[in-house]
């Protein structure tokens, strides 16, 4: 599975963690400890922490015009690894066009730094996933460390029917005002699961009947991590969420959204606001060790801040904020999860063909070589979209997933769609 993941290029930092001639971080990506920098000419650098001559640490390394230099024995190397000096070798004996730090290839767009750690020398285009594509302007993301394998991490996002309990358990539908989408998917709390196989990963359609209407809630998994969630009109939900392992047991979660997404309303009819159902998370400060960035302050060392009496009273979990809920339950399986111990249903269908679809085409490139999805077709993420819809028709769920508008009109009669970037459409076109 690491040797699929290298296939991609993964979300590594915020661009504004990395100033031209400031200090190098710590960034831990597929088990690999990496640090990453900006030169003073603002070039990007992501190379293995080790200097090839004797395995000092380059993060105690200068920041220099042209590259990063060891603060061991003065050796120099520019953003690509190459060997740029080496003061305390005579002249004579100087052999650096034989050394090369393991340097990977960086890409930047719209205030991320992506890294591509695979082995061609010419990387694949970057996703053409819709919400990356927006303009910076437009795009919202964030970073927060999860301490679990990034599969588990990935499969909350997929399983549809925990948001009846773990997040809106204590919430009554009747209470949610209409108008609210929220509120269908708490009328039937075990919808009916149907789930394809897709060109990009998988998706999976939940089927429920409220107030004499088919509500739907479709969510993708996309190669090789990513998701996105169903909570938003299907008509104008544009978001997107990484799942990058940094190891076995540690994950940064990387969503990025469109800004004009449309928030669901948070309020019940009573006007108040159910306890728990917050989005705000608290981060503690971030530090340099190789576990330092984006850690929150609810956490396993005090149960995530658990209330027991508002757990009893007014909260199905008694941990205040959706994304801490999903982050303690995950976290609370263990590193790793012991899937001996699982006893899958209905309600698993997605995780189920979604762990499936991995192992497949892990093994697929491992024994024959099959490139993995989005690698060579990156347009085929433009495919996969989220979201939710009332229709009164009957329909097959693929055929309500293709047919369903993903675009709003205007009063004006025109389409409106955020735009994307247009020469990332060009390499997505081009990949076709």
């Amino acid at each position: 599975m690491g040797e699929l993941m290298r296939q991609y290029w993964l979300p590594a930092a915020a661009s504004y963690e990395l100033v031209a001639g400031g200090a190098p971080i710590r960034l831990l990506l597929l088990g690999e400890k990496l640090i990453g920098f900006r030169d003073p000419s603002g070039k990007l650098g992501v190379m293995d922490h080790r200097c090839p001559h004797r395995c000092a640490s380059l993060f105690y390394g200068r920041n220099e015009v042209g590259g990063i230099r060891c603060a061991y024995h003065g050796w120099k190397f520019d953003v690509d690894g190459r060997c740029l000096e080496m003061p305390n070798v005579p002249p004579e004996y100087d052999y650096r066009d034989k050394i090369k730090a393991t340097s990977y290839q960086v890409a930047e767009r719209n205030g991320l730094i992506w890294v591509y750690m695979g082995p061609r020398a010419q990387p694949p285009a970057l996703p053409a996933l819709e919400p990356a594509l927006l303009p910076q302007q437009e795009l919202m993301t964030f970073f927060c460390q999860r301490e679990c394998n990034w599969l588990q991490g990935l499969e909350g996002d997929i399983d549809t029917s925990h948001f009846g309990f773990l997040h809106a358990g204590s919430i009554n539908a009747d209470d949610i005002p209409d108008g609210n989408m929220a509120r269908h998917a708490l009328v039937n709390r075990a919808p009916s699961l149907s789930v394809a196989t897709t060109d990009w990963g998988t998706l999976y359609g939940a089927r429920r009947i409220s107030d004499g209407r088919i509500y739907w809630r479709f969510a993708p998994f996309a190669f090789p991590f990513w998701t996105m969630p169903p909570e938003g009109d299907f008509d104008q939900h544009l978001i997107v969420r990484a799942w990058v392992p940094m190891d076995d047991t540690h994950t940064m979660f990387v969503p990025l959204s469109w800004k004009g997404n449309a928030p669901r309303p948070r309020e019940l009819r009573n006007g108040e606001i159910p306890a728990g159902y917050s989005f705000g998370m608290e981060f503690q400060p971030n530090t340099t060790d190789w576990y330092g960035r984006w850690r929150l302050a609810q956490n396993d060392s005090n149960d995530y801040r658990i209330d027991r009496e508002v757990q009893r009273t007014r909260s199905f979990t008694g941990i205040d904020g959706i994304h801490v809920q999903d982050q303690g339950i995950t976290e609370s399986m263990g590193p790793i999860v012991d899937h001996d111990h699982e006893h899958l249903g209905h309600s698993d269908m997605m995780v189920i063909q979604t762990r499936r679809r991995l192992i497949h085409a892990a093994l697929d490139f491992k024994e024959r070589g099959v490139i993995p999805p989005g690698v060579d077709n990156p347009e085929v993420y433009l495919q996969a979209h989220a979201g939710d819809f009332l229709i009164d028709e009957e329909k097959d769920f693929l055929a309500a997933y293709k047919t369903q508008p993903r675009t709003r009109d205007d009063p004006d009669g025109r389409i409106h769609r955020p735009g994307r970037q247009a020469d990332e459409v060009k390499v997505a076109a081009a990949a076709k």
